[in-house]
Order: structure tokens, then C-alpha cells, then sequence
């Protein structure tokens, strides 16, 4: 069962999100709040698999109550998963900064809804993987400071994976275009998560934009 708890400022929604998520048998929503600070407060109380976090609330904004959370030890199993209204929503940037471990529109279709909830509780691709990369990359072409030697410690065929994933491919995908294994790509991605000190895949993909190994200009996927 994926536990999660929902944070958002807008009673409408958070209910309506707590209705869908729970027409999914393997969904169950353990807590939700109205705020940053009840958010957090909720989310250590339970210690769910997901949270969807609002970005923007008044008081204690989404960003700031993703980064407490990341930071408390106690949690990190815990994912994270901005909910914004805007697929452009600059905040973006900084919520990935902070440890999200990616984000999701409001308007989603439900289904794809809870099938993201149960992505990201599994690990594997980053949520609204072409969306996600459209906004990284537009933020990157303005703010990203190259810094290369953060890649040093990885070898050749870590480097492909690193782009594999930059470019929002799934394990599943990036086997069949690199000729792995699935355990293959799940030890390779689990190497890169320890050399380059990354809680998640979000973070990867921030690491190959600021290191200037992904580019705004790389194709996009499906």
C-alpha cells in the first residue's frame, strides 16, 4: 500500500485529490493540511511514501516545507511531489533544488494522477518526465553555472546513463537503449545516486544540467 498525504491550500482541491487517489487500491491518503507548517508536522507523524505539495501557499510555501522535510533524516524515504498550476511556474527550479523529487500539474488527468503516485513511490522515472525537462532545460539555459568536475568520479558508461536519465527515460527504457539488464540499470542508477550524492533521480537530472553534460538543446523524448 503507498501512503500519502496531501498539502495544499485550497480545501476544494485537496479533497478532490484525496477522492482520486483513492480509487486506486494501492493508494491510501494517511494525512492532508492546509499549510507548509501543518504539512510538515503531518508528514513526520506519518511518514508517508508521497507527499503532493503544493508550491504555492501563504505562510510557509511549499518549497520551504519540501526542504524541511528532505533535511530530517527520519524521512528520507519519503517522496516529495510538487503540485503547481502552471507548466512554466519558475518555483520549479527551486523546488528540485530543495529535493523534489519532481512535480505534477493540477490539471492531470486522474489516471495519470495516481500513476505517478505509484512511480514515484517505486523510484523509478522522474514524474511528467517531457514536462519536466521543457522547464528544466528553459531554466538551465539562463542560470546554470557549468561545473564539469562534479562528474570526475563517473566512469564512461555512468555518464550515458546520467544523460539517459536527464533525458526522463525510465529504468525500464534506458535498459533497452543502453542493452543492460534491468538489475544492470537499477546498480548503475543506484552508483550515481551515491557518487554524486543525489537523494533521487530529480536530483540527477538537476546535476547533468548544471555540469553541462544535458543541454537545453538535446532532443526531446516521447
Amino acid at each position: 500500500m503507498i501512503r500519502v498525504v496531501v498539502v495544499d491550500d485550497q480545501q476544494l482541491m485537496r479533497s478532490g485529490l484525496v477522492a482520486l487517489l483513492e480509487r486506486d487500491a494501492e493508494i491510501t491518503v494517511v494525512g492532508q493540511a492546509g499549510d507548509g507548517t501543518a504539512g510538515v508536522a503531518t508528514v513526520r507523524a506519518e511518514r508517508p511514501d508521497v507527499v503532493l505539495m503544493d508550491i504555492r501557499m501563504p505562510g510557509v510555501d511549499g518549497i520551504e516545507a519540501t526542504r524541511r522535510i528532505v533535511a530530517d533524516e527520519r524521512l528520507r524515504a519519503t517522496r516529495v511531489v510538487m503540485l503547481t498550476t502552471f507548466d512554466t511556474d519558475e518555483h520549479i527550479f527551486a523546488a528540485i533544488q530543495v529535493g523534489a523529487a519532481g512535480f505534477l500539474l493540477k490539471d492531470t488527468d486522474p489516471d495519470d494522477l495516481r500513476a505517478a503516485v505509484r512511480t514515484v513511490a517505486n523510484g523509478d522515472a522522474l514524474l511528467s518526465p517531457s514536462v519536466t525537462r521543457r522547464v528544466l532545460a528553459q531554466v538551465a539555459a539562463d542560470r546554470r553555472t557549468t561545473d564539469p568536475s562534479r562528474l570526475a568520479p563517473l566512469t564512461d558508461r555512468e555518464r550515458e546513463l546520467l544523460v539517459e536519465i536527464a533525458a526522463g527515460r525510465s529504468n525500464t527504457e534506458i535498459a533497452a537503449r543502453l542493452y543492460l539488464t534491468a538489475a544492470t540499470t537499477r546498480t548503475y542508477v543506484s552508483r550515481l545516486l551515491t557518487k554524486l550524492d543525489a537523494r533521487d533521480r530529480a536530483q540527477l537530472v538537476h546535476i547533468a544540467y548544471e555540469s553541462g553534460l544535458s543541454t537545453p538543446g538535446d532532443p526531446p523524448t516521447g
